[in-house]
């Protein structure tokens, strides 16, 4: 996605929108949605403002706070796309057309294909437009190279849509993993082969992982002391979430989501229904775990009707949000004097990487780990692997062979 010309440009909108009086907080929200979308463009696969709304919705389900994301976004975009200023009587919509209506019959059919049997075997609305939304800007761009049918796509043309002539690469594994799934979906529904032609075309991508941050035995040791000390600053909703994400590795979106008849007491079980995948999860309710959620309830929860369990501390005392889960990671991490230094990551899938890599390094089979984290693909536990510290030093090679200089290893 070319951001260049919002980069540029978009002081203008600011500008615009201070002298027309918009508020002070509105202004602040716009810019920072700019913000996002200019230091996020480069380092990912997103290669539209629709794709960069989607990502919320996959850590949020709170319907008020995704309409006033998609408000701002697509605000955003008419203004990029559009030169369109806001205008206070036309609502800010994101531009849904994209790379599909341009298609020709053929390659629309690989898409409408694709997007059946993915609703059919149960697939997320966000991850259909994702995969789909990659296949069709892949089919336009061949389609603008003069192939208009399967039997016409050559590998070179699909090589240049991922790697330029001088070798740079244009698109990550995020966007081949797309394309490859549409064409997967499809092969039993094309004949003689063109979708699995295609998929042999498909570049082999090396895929690039950051060095995952990890909570060390010391700041573990310190995290449960402040979640378990009374004269701690953390209020009693507080601990039970920390000590909720910490044993049970649940997501940010699934705690914020939890009802009270997620809580089995008498069998001492949480029954979630994922909200990234949409998949039951059944986890043992441990007494730690429990008995904080319970001091909270009967303690500190507000009196309402409301069925979320984890509520706002303030009137009108509405559910607690997921993007709001990492202020309490924060007050956590403050609580326990630990990751306060710039670029440490304090969010709650902290607590969750450390489940992971503690089942790993205790001997606990992948298979199983992979049912308590509520992973769908066993590919999900990868990153966690590159933080099991036991198991990666049985790999290491002696150094023996290779001689040094006594000064090297002082």
């Amino acid at each position: 996605m070319n951001t260049q010309p919002l980069e540029d440009n978009y002081p203008l909108l600011i500008s615009y929108m201070k002298e027309s009086g918009y508020s002070q907080i509105y202004i602040d929200k716009f810019r920072r949605e700019i913000n996002r979308i200019l230091s996020l463009a480069p380092s990912t696969d997103l290669s539209s403002y629709m794709d960069f709304y989607l990502e919320y919705t996959k850590s949020c389900n709170s319907k008020e706070y995704l309409r006033q994301k998609r408000a701002i976004i697509g605000g955003i975009e008419q203004f990029d796309v559009f030169g369109r200023y806001p205008d206070r009587r036309r609502r800010h919509e994101l531009y849904a057309r994209g790379s599909y209506s341009f298609l020709f019959e053929e390659f629309k059919s690989i898409i409408d294909c694709y997007c059946e049997v993915a609703r059919e075997g149960g697939k997320k609305e966000s991850t259909i437009y994702a995969k789909s939304h990659s296949a069709a800007t892949f089919l336009l761009s061949l389609q603008e190279k003069g192939m208009n049918a399967l039997d016409e796509i050559s590998e070179e043309a699909v090589m240049g849509f991922f790697v330029s002539s001088d070798g740079t690469k244009l698109r990550g594994c995020s966007s081949k993993k797309n394309i490859a799934a549409v064409f997967k979906a499809c092969e039993p529904f094309f004949p003689h082969g063109s979708c699995s032609k295609v998929l042999t075309f498909l570049p082999a991508l090396r895929e690039r992982r950051k060095n995952i941050q990890y909570l060390t035995s010391e700041e573990i040791v310190k995290v449960k002391a402040a979640l378990a000390s009374e004269e701690s600053s953390l209020h009693l909703r507080d601990k039970a979430v920390g000590l909720l994400a910490l044993y049970t590795g649940l997501r940010c979106c699934d705690i914020a989501g939890m009802t009270m008849d997620c809580i089995n007491w008498s069998k001492d079980l949480i029954r979630v229904k994922q909200q990234k995948t949409d998949v039951p999860l059944e986890l043992p309710l441990t007494a730690i775990v429990g008995n904080a959620i319970f001091d909270y309830i009967t303690k500190e929860r507000p009196k309402t009707g409301r069925a979320e369990i984890f509520l706002s501390q303030s009137r009108p005392y509405g559910a607690l949000k997921s993007a709001s889960l990492s202020h309490v990671a924060n007050k956590i991490m403050k609580a326990a004097y630990i990751r306060q230094g710039k670029g440490n990551r304090r969010g709650f899938h902290i607590f969750r990487h450390h489940l992971a890599t503690t089942l790993l390094g205790n001997g606990i089979p992948q298979p199983v780990i992979s049912r308590i984290l509520g992973h769908t693909s066993p590919d999900s536990l990868d990153p966690y692997l590159s933080a099991d510290f036991p198991q990666l030093k049985e790999c290491s090679l002696s150094v023996e062979r290779f001689p040094l200089r006594k000064e090297v290893m002082q």
